[in-house]
């Protein structure tokens, strides 16, 4: 997990940066002068008491992030000696004492400066100031771009291939491995070129195949390596830790493969104790697969042995095991057959075989984000929502609400719109997304728990087998319709409440009617979701009919549609009068309770009954 320090001089500058404490989450540094600050706001703070010059320096090693609320000009000359290579930098973001904006000022992509940025700026409600010509041409930065999906970065001229994108020359792809993803989702103005093109400027691999660049070449290359080959090992009891590398490596070194591009290690389950093997998988941080003989035996192979059989009950381990490994993830091809390797002077024997897989493996857990996104207006997006949204490595939703959000998004990220109809594919390809090692938004407008995705995901996720804890999954709330319509109307939600779908689609309409007159009967305030389409109109005479019988004809009522955005439209009424009201799929409809009072443009229902308001 990423560590993050804010660093505040000033009374405003705490202030300002309050909200990063838990939204990020991160550290807060303040000097002892602002001590009697923190505790008034409750907040839980470092102290430093050395110079701020000292301190950073200390910070600058221990942090991947540090927040500022300081003036851009002093931050440089503090940072400008600590300064060493923007790969292993910290992402430095100035933000103003006022919290209006956030700079980018160091770190950029690689750093993850701007990724820190837009996250700074979605929790302070601020400005993302982000001036990288990646961020200009909305591309993600070409060094940067295959982190999402867990790519090795290989050796090249990447500051030449960047270049080249800033000033809009085609860059030449060459992708034989790996995602294309990244490629679906790039601006219509890019200067990729993926088929045969005469004169590119510089040129982009991306492939197990480990090249060799001229440093002194005047045309600038670089290279991604995706991790898709799975290395299938066989070896002796007890060899070494050093034997086995060195066979891997003078395999790959044969067949011109890059160690980047290595998925994992497979090998039969008598050798998931091997201590020279699970040495090396947690040194390189390589998962270690491992398959019964049963599991092995079934996988043909061009090299069986019956001398490996008589001795495991299975004619292949290392072909076998990188096969099956490779064809877990995906369809899975050899690529080398199986090299006895011995190391001159060193015990053990180790066989190798490597297959790569059609995708590559995300070395890290997935996430979903299942996010409320409000009614439509930005600004009634909470800041974690927000930083939800921004920080994905996917964002999935129906169409219009995708819309809605597209000034969170950021450049590179992988959007994907999907028709309302299908809400079922909508939680499979995220949890799909999610399983593969990405972290994926998915956003539902309103509160995503309220007749939104939260539940289906979940309930996806549970028939699927899921342990409850990979993919990790987190709900973000919003504000629901229910609540913003009433907000716009007053507050007629100020007593004992419902809300009550009546779409069929997901529940049959007798057990609709029987909480509808359960409702009427109850005197609850109710709010009517999805109350007519073009084809459902029956259902909300229906509804009516039953309020009708219940409730005096000059209860208030509300019909508000697509509240909080442009096209927005507010009907106050009475019951009797409520289907003279447009009504439609983007209305909400409020039914007030027998106290519910219309007060000019407000409806307000009493905090009690008969006159007696609660405090």
């Amino acid at each position: 997990m990423s560590s993050f320090a804010a660093i505040a001089l000033t009374p405003a500058g705490l202030k300002t940066l309050l909200p990063l404490a838990t939204g990020l989450p991160a550290e807060l540094w303040v000097p002892p002068s602002l001590v009697v600050d923190a505790e008034a706001w409750n907040a839980e703070v470092r102290v430093y008491d050395r110079s701020l010059k000292d301190t950073l320096a200390d910070l600058w090693i221990a942090h991947d992030g540090l927040i500022l609320a300081l003036a851009t000009g002093a931050v440089v000359r503090l940072i400008a000696p600590l300064l060493s290579d923007k790969a292993s930098d910290p992402a430095v973001v100035v933000v103003s004492e006022t919290g209006a904006q956030a700079i980018s000022l160091c770190g950029g992509h690689q750093g993850g400066g701007d990724h820190l940025t837009r996250q700074v700026a979605h929790l302070l409600n601020a400005e993302p100031i982000i001036t990288g010509s990646s961020q200009a041409h909305g591309l993600p930065g070409v060094d940067v771009l295959g982190k999402p999906f867990g790519w090795s970065k290989g050796s090249g001229d990447w500051t030449g291939v960047s270049a080249a994108l800033a000033h809009g020359k085609p860059v030449e792809v060459l992708q034989d491995c790996g995602t294309s993803l990244w490629q679906d989702h790039l601006p219509t103005t890019h200067s990729f070129v993926f088929d045969s093109v005469r004169n590119p400027v510089a040129r982009l691999w991306i492939s197990p195949i480990q090249r060799r660049f001229d440093p002194d070449s005047g045309f600038p290359k670089a290279q991604w390596h995706p991790r898709v080959l799975w290395v299938g090992i066989g070896c002796e009891r007890g060899t070494p830790q050093a034997v086995i590398a060195a066979a891997i490596e003078r395999i790959f070194r044969a067949g011109h493969f890059s160690l980047g591009a290595i998925a994992g290690i497979a090998s039969l389950d008598l050798k998931a104790d091997e201590v020279g093997l699970v040495a090396l998988c947690a040194e390189r941080q390589w998962p270690l697969r491992c398959f019964s003989a049963e599991e092995l035996k079934a996988i043909a192979v061009p090299n069986p042995s019956t001398v490996v059989e008589a001795a495991v009950q299975t004619p292949s381990v290392a072909e076998a095991a990188a096969i099956l490994a490779a064809t877990e993830t995906s369809g899975g091809k050899l690529r080398v057959t199986k090299q006895v390797v011995r190391v001159e002077g060193q015990p053990g024997a180790v066989t190798v075989a490597i297959a790569q897989a059609e995708r590559e493996y995300i070395p890290h857990p997935g996430h979903l984000a299942l996010v409320g996104t409000g009614p439509g207006d930005l600004n009634q997006i909470t800041p974690a929502a927000k930083g939800a949204i921004a920080q994905a490595d996917a964002v999935i939703g129906y169409g219009l609400y995708i819309d809605q959000i597209r000034p969170l998004c950021r450049p590179g990220q992988i959007v994907e719109p999907w028709p309302i109809t299908q809400e079922r594919q909508r939680a499979d390809r995220a949890i799909d997304l999610a399983r593969w090692g990405l972290d994926v938004a998915v956003v539902s407008s309103g509160d995503c728990g309220i007749y939104g995705m939260a539940g289906l995901v979940l309930e996806q996720l549970q028939a699927s087998g899921w342990d409850g804890e990979t993919p990790t999954v987190e709900v973000l709330p919003g504000i629901s319709a229910l609540q913003a319509a009433a907000a716009r109307v007053g507050a007629p939600l100020m007593h004992d409440f419902c809300a009550i779908s009546l779409s069929d689609l997901l529940t049959p309409w007798k057990v609709i009617v029987q909480r509808l007159e359960a409702a009427a009967q109850a005197d609850f305030v109710v709010a009517l979701y999805n109350p007519k389409s073009k084809t459902r109109t029956e259902q909300i005479a229906i509804a009516h009919q039953i309020f009708m019988a219940h409730r005096s004809p000059n209860t208030p009522v509300a019909v508000v549609k697509s509240v909080y955005r442009p096209d927005e439209t507010i009907h106050r009424t009475t019951l009797s009068a409520m289907l003279e009201a447009p009504i439609d799929m983007l209305t909400v409809v409020l039914v007030g309770n027998q106290s519910t009072q219309r007060h000019g443009p407000w409806l307000i229902t009493p905090r009690g009954y008969n006159g007696q308001f609660g405090g």
